[in-house]
């Protein structure tokens, strides 16, 4: 599964640009091939929705705790999608991406962060990546889950390939 942590305003700046465009390619490759997306909100009355460019189709769950395990209706929207293995993107990097990260690991989900995917500013970020290493969550990036996913060369041409996919974010 994908899970989209807190992309919104109230945490991006004009840096965050790159990693958002990540984050919207991942969303849209993972919708297209039916992989399910939970994606969560922090006090959206003050952070704003969900950025529009990560598209529109599924409902943010409004995630009053820092790590999404600590919120029951957003653990079980994880669980109830039948994966054991969450991708996680968002913001911010050392708190919210790694608490939920490191929570859902707790909670016998092997966990995978998109180091390109992610933002907090500044050195906040490479904290962040360090903390969840530390905590031993594998990192990737964003052309690594890609492939990963798409897992066959044929299965790349036909997916890459198709008009309702915005170009990838990387060299192909």
């Amino acid at each position: 599964m994908l899970v989209v942590v807190d992309v919104q305003p109230g945490f991006l700046d004009p840096e965050a640009d790159a990693a958002v465009e990540r984050m919207a390619w991942l969303v849209a490759v993972a919708r297209l091939l039916r992989i399910p997306v939970v994606v969560t909100e922090e006090e959206p009355e003050r952070n704003g929705p969900t950025d529009g460019r990560l598209g529109a189709g599924t409902q943010a769950l409004r995630k009053p705790t820092f790590g999404l395990g600590g919120t029951p209706e957003i653990l079980a929207a994880v669980r109830a999608t039948g994966r054991s293995t969450a991708v996680l993107i968002g913001c911010e990097t050392d708190v919210c991406v790694a608490q939920s990260a490191i929570g859902l690991q707790d909670e016998g989900f092997t966990c995978v962060v998109v180091e390109d995917a992610t933002y907090s500013p500044g050195e906040m970020h490479e904290r962040g990546l360090r903390r969840l290493v530390g905590a031993g969550v594998c990192r990737n990036h964003a052309k690594g889950v890609t492939y990963e996913w798409l897992r066959t060369v044929d299965d790349a041409r036909a997916v890459l390939g198709d008009p309702a996919l915005p170009p990838p974010p990387f060299r192909t």
